[in-house]
């Protein structure tokens, strides 16, 4: 093996044989000096050349890229992106294993993550160690759903759009992405240019045929007149304050889930998966088993969603309490459910305004806390409110697992945890835990 004056590790390779999966869309492998590789493009089982991508000598693991494959695992498929592989696009993990091997792995990280930081069995857990698909996804190996209708696109030196390289600024220009949305891909952003833009957002509404893009142009850069194939309204990034602004169209778009019309604006948070919003309020209404008169809480609430549904099933009599960070997803909660004068929006962060509230009981609890998870002391202030049922939803199972041990030090457990595939070809998930107090 050749060395360089440097401890740059990067550009070398390592014959090894893959073990088992990690979270963040890589396998586990060992050199043969017993050094730690992260390997994507692999897959369990499998016998590759690992070419390193990020490490040095004194690094306590390495990143590598599966460049060449010695003996293949039979969940292995080509890659039916062209974009896809090592050095190319990052925006997906697994486009080289088959549909059912996907889930699989996804459900192998869930349980070791539940495991290790909860100290969880899928059992102990309320899980049955399957991953579903979302309606429609379940296709053949070969064939990729499109599913993604919100993708942000960067924009190189030349202005032509394009994907993120795997931890990397760099951009993979494309001619089209095969998980975005229908709606996304006939805009045709791909086919354009786009001078003096940094990135562009594109949005398509599943619950409506709104469209949407969110221009963010480089330093001092000028707007372009933006025709695209299809009508859409045009949003830009103030240079100075980072605002998003209206420049011509509406600025949201609409949404729908569990048969209420939502309004999303300025790019706020939505499913991005069209069968998430739906998948997930059922999920949750089956676990939380709302009744009529319940005092309801949805924590980070975005624009209303769960907030509506419990406000459908908890009656006159009942109440929901709903709490938002964001300024705009407030104000389209509040116009979303304006309708329901049984539900109130407050504005701030969960962990501040919840303690102001006074509220010192409720029936049942959701809450859908960004990536990092709820933490310590929200979930401590959540288990003195006696809730006979909480459902927490969450995109990272780490999180959710660091929260679930949580709240076992505060008398909940997990009664039923379920796993659906909402993010296909990347290595995301959807948790939904229903967790009651234990004797």
């Amino acid at each position: 093996m050749q060395t360089d004056s440097t401890d740059s590790l990067v550009g070398h390779e390592y014959e090894v044989e893959v073990g088992p999966v990690a979270h963040g869309g890589h396998c586990v492998a060992r050199t043969d000096a017993g050094r730690v590789l992260f390997v994507r493009h692999a897959l369990p089982g499998e016998r590759v050349i690992a070419r390193v991508t990020e490490g040095e000598s004194t690094s306590r693991f390495l990143r590598a890229d599966a460049v060449s494959i010695i003996e293949a695992s039979k969940d292995r498929v080509e890659a039916p992106c062209p974009f896809s592989g090592p050095g190319k696009c990052g925006g997906c993990d697994w486009q080289h294993a088959k549909p059912g091997a996907q889930r699989r792995l996804k459900g192998e990280v869930v349980a070791e993550q539940l495991l290790r930081l909860a100290g969880l069995t899928p059992e102990e857990a309320g899980w049955d160690g399957t991953v579903a698909p979302a309606e429609g996804d379940k296709l053949p190996a070969g064939e990729v759903p499109a599913w993604r209708t919100r993708v942000q696109y960067a924009v190189d030196a030349e202005g032509h759009a394009g994907l993120r390289k795997h931890r990397s600024h760099e951009v993979q220009v494309i001619d089209r992405c095969l998980i975005a949305a229908p709606g996304v891909t006939e805009l045709g952003i791909e086919r354009r240019s786009w001078p003096q833009i940094a990135s562009v957002e594109a949005i398509a509404a599943t619950g409506s045929a709104d469209r949407q893009v969110i221009l963010t142009p480089k330093p001092g850069g000028r707007l372009p007149i933006v025709e695209l194939d299809k009508p859409v309204s045009v949003m830009r990034v103030g240079e100075k304050d980072g605002r998003i602004h209206r420049v011509h169209g509406r600025p949201f778009v609409r949404e729908r889930a569990d048969e209420r019309t939502y309004r999303v604006g300025e790019g706020g948070f939505w499913q991005v998966h069209p069968k998430a919003a739906d998948t997930l309020v059922q999920a949750v209404m089956q676990g939380l088993m709302p009744r009529k008169g319940d005092m309801a809480l949805d924590l980070y609430c975005g624009v209303g969603l769960f907030a509506g549904a419990l406000g459908e099933r908890v009656g006159d009599k009942g109440a929901v309490l709903g709490i938002e960070s964001s300024k705009r997803a407030v104000e389209d909660a509040r116009h979303n459910l304006q309708d329901l004068d049984r539900v109130r929006i407050e504005h701030g962060k969960v962990e501040s305004v919840l303690p102001r509230t006074g509220i010192d009981s409720a029936d049942i609890v959701v809450l859908d806390p960004p990536r990092a998870g709820a933490g310590k002391e929200t979930v401590r202030h959540l288990a003195g409110l006696g809730a006979r049922r909480i459902a927490y939803v969450a995109c990272d199972p780490a999180a959710l697992a660091r929260d679930l041990k949580y709240f076992e030090g505060e008398g909940y457990r997990p009664v039923k945890l379920r796993v659906f595939d909402l993010f296909p070809m990347t290595h995301h998930v959807e948790c939904v835990a229903i967790l009651k107090r234990v004797a």
